[in-house]
């Protein structure tokens, strides 16, 4: 972990001018900040609480995120860590605090893309997102020590510089030496909506939690509704769609913005299913993340796509704009791949994503 000096971050943020605001998480807002050669991070500082009171809760919740990311190795599906100020004398109490750098992350978070960006994100994208989502939950599970993040939502699942998604926001995580030594002293805490109802007391803690939190970030992904909407009956996302699955009515449940291709209905009713395992209210339902993850592998069609001929047209489709050209360049197309006998079935499956890719662009 690098050790910034304190100064050296107040001038990276303009003295954490309100200008350079990011948002505000569970505990503490982030800023942008500028260092030196023009390096952009994202700078962490506890919330405060009137004239720049910081909460003391909220000083212990900034420490707890130092330590936690401190503590794992580096991931593609986890926000990088670059490290903290030395502390610094906070002159309204008389607690010592610092600052938290992170690497900056330009495009936002899913809660914005979902619910406030105004062109909704296509189908193959909301899977490749769900997927790196379940990556990063197994990355904690499985680490050593075991990492339980206890606020796995869409506001804290940030999008870099080539919108790959990323899980942020550790201040509720909870750092585990061995996967049965629960620290009971633990209160239950996280976010209405997200939370699993059954983490009631210190003794339900476990990773089942983040379980349910992330079939709620699924539904939530999918149907692109609010996960608590008091304009709709019932209110809340999990108490919405869970009926409607069990109903089999699974594609009123898919966002109706964006027409949902054929090829995709498959990978949608299984993103579904494992939806509504999830958030089980019997814990002992809920698949563990390693579980979720090798189905997505086996089931879901991003993933699944390996044929490097048909990969090539499909980039020619991006790349070059001219389906006319490609229809030309199919017929021509003979496979050389002893291995890879594509059906006049799959040739139309095919003929279909092609399509659905010349539409995006």
């Amino acid at each position: 972990m690098d050790v910034f000096d304190y100064q050296q971050l107040v001038k990276a943020t303009g003295s954490f001018s309100p200008s350079r605001l990011l948002g505000k998480g569970s505990h503490g807002s982030i800023y942008k900040g500028i260092l030196e050669e023009n390096k952009l991070v994202a700078i962490k500082k506890s919330s405060s609480l009137g004239t720049d009171h910081v909460s003391a809760g909220n000083t212990k919740k900034l420490e707890n995120e130092i330590s936690v990311l401190s503590s794992l190795r580096g991931s593609p599906y986890v926000i990088n860590f670059l490290g903290a100020s030395h502390y610094h004398h906070n002159s309204y109490c008389k607690e010592k605090n610092r600052v938290l750098v992170m690497e900056f992350m330009p495009n936002g978070s899913l809660h914005d893309l979902l619910h406030v960006d105004a062109s909704p994100p296509p189908w193959p994208k909301r899977v490749e997102i769900a997927i790196q989502i379940a990556r990063a939950v197994q990355f904690l599970h499985e680490g050593k020590p075991l990492v339980i993040h206890r606020d796995i939502k869409s506001a804290n699942i940030l999008f870099d510089i080539n919108w790959k998604a990323k899980l942020a926001d550790f201040g509720l995580s909870v750092l585990l030496a061995d996967s049965s030594s629960h620290d009971h002293a633990t209160q239950p805490a996280g976010t209405i909506g997200y939370l699993d109802p059954s983490y009631t007391t210190p003794s339900k803690l476990s990773t089942k939690i983040d379980v349910f939190s992330y079939g709620v970030v699924l539904l939530e992904i999918i149907s692109c509704q609010k996960v608590i909407d008091v304009s709709r009956s019932p209110s809340s996302i999990v108490e919405w769609a869970v009926p409607l699955i069990e109903e089999q009515r699974l594609m009123e449940i898919c966002d109706t913005r964006i027409a949902l291709p054929t090829f995709m209905e498959g990978t949608m009713k299984h993103l579904l299913y494992v939806a509504a395992r999830c958030v089980s209210c019997r814990e002992e339902n809920r698949p563990s993340i390693t579980e979720i993850v090798k189905g997505m592998d086996k089931n879901c069609l991003v993933e699944r796509i390996q044929m490097p001929s048909w990969t090539s047209l499909m980039r020619s489709v991006i790349l070059t704009r001219r389906p006319r050209e490609l229809a030309e360049q199919w017929q021509q197309t003979k496979c050389e791949d002893a291995n890879c006998d594509i059906s006049k079935g799959m040739k139309a499956y095919l003929w279909e994503i092609l399509a659905y890719i010349t539409a995006l662009e």
